[in-house]
Protein backbone atom coordinates (compact mmCIF):
# COMPACT_ATOMS: atom_id res chain seq x y z
CA UNK A 1 0.00 0.00 0.00
CA UNK A 2 2.34 2.47 0.86
CA UNK A 3 3.86 2.54 -3.01
CA UNK A 4 0.75 3.92 -4.32
CA UNK A 5 0.75 6.59 -1.82
CA UNK A 6 4.33 7.36 -2.12
CA UNK A 7 3.64 7.71 -6.32
CA UNK A 8 0.46 10.15 -5.51
CA UNK A 9 3.06 11.97 -3.59
CA UNK A 10 5.58 12.32 -5.96
CA UNK A 11 2.86 13.29 -8.25
CA UNK A 12 1.13 15.80 -6.44
CA UNK A 13 5.25 17.41 -5.77
CA UNK A 14 5.62 17.51 -9.47
CA UNK A 15 2.27 19.36 -9.96
CA UNK A 16 2.87 21.87 -7.25
CA UNK A 17 6.22 22.70 -8.97
CA UNK A 18 4.64 23.18 -12.31
CA UNK A 19 1.87 25.29 -10.55
CA UNK A 20 4.55 27.60 -8.44
CA UNK A 21 7.06 27.98 -11.57
CA UNK A 22 3.78 29.55 -13.72
CA UNK A 23 2.73 31.59 -10.74
CA UNK A 24 6.64 33.14 -10.30
CA UNK A 25 6.66 33.20 -14.29
CA UNK A 26 3.38 35.47 -14.13
CA UNK A 27 5.31 37.82 -11.23
CA UNK A 28 8.53 38.02 -13.41
CA UNK A 29 10.19 35.63 -11.22
CA UNK A 30 12.23 32.12 -12.09
CA UNK A 31 13.80 30.61 -9.74
CA UNK A 32 16.40 28.29 -11.93
CA UNK A 33 16.77 25.62 -9.35
CA UNK A 34 13.21 25.47 -8.68
CA UNK A 35 12.52 21.65 -8.20
CA UNK A 36 11.85 18.60 -5.96
CA UNK A 37 15.06 17.80 -3.54
CA UNK A 38 16.75 14.69 -4.88
CA UNK A 39 17.31 13.67 -1.08
CA UNK A 40 13.94 13.10 0.33
CA UNK A 41 13.20 11.07 -3.17
CA UNK A 42 15.46 8.80 -2.25
CA UNK A 43 13.96 7.40 0.59
CA UNK A 44 12.26 4.10 0.38
CA UNK A 45 8.23 5.81 0.39
CA UNK A 46 9.25 9.16 -0.82
CA UNK A 47 7.60 12.23 0.58
CA UNK A 48 9.17 15.01 -1.49
CA UNK A 49 10.54 18.54 -0.42
CA UNK A 50 9.99 21.51 -2.91
CA UNK A 51 13.58 23.05 -3.66
CA UNK A 52 13.26 26.75 -3.97
CA UNK A 53 17.27 26.88 -4.36
CA UNK A 54 19.26 29.48 -4.47
CA UNK A 55 18.52 33.01 -6.97
CA UNK A 56 20.09 36.11 -7.31
CA UNK A 57 19.57 39.54 -4.94
CA UNK A 58 17.62 41.10 -7.31
CA UNK A 59 15.07 38.08 -7.85
CA UNK A 60 15.09 37.64 -4.18
CA UNK A 61 14.01 41.56 -4.20
CA UNK A 62 11.50 40.91 -7.08
CA UNK A 63 10.00 38.00 -4.61
CA UNK A 64 9.89 39.52 -1.60
CA UNK A 65 7.77 42.35 -3.15
CA UNK A 66 5.65 40.41 -5.07
CA UNK A 67 4.63 38.67 -1.58
CA UNK A 68 4.12 42.00 0.16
Amino acid sequence: MEAPHSALCVEEAEDTVKELRAALAEAGITLPSLGLDPVSLAREAPCPLVELGRCSVGTARRLAAVLR
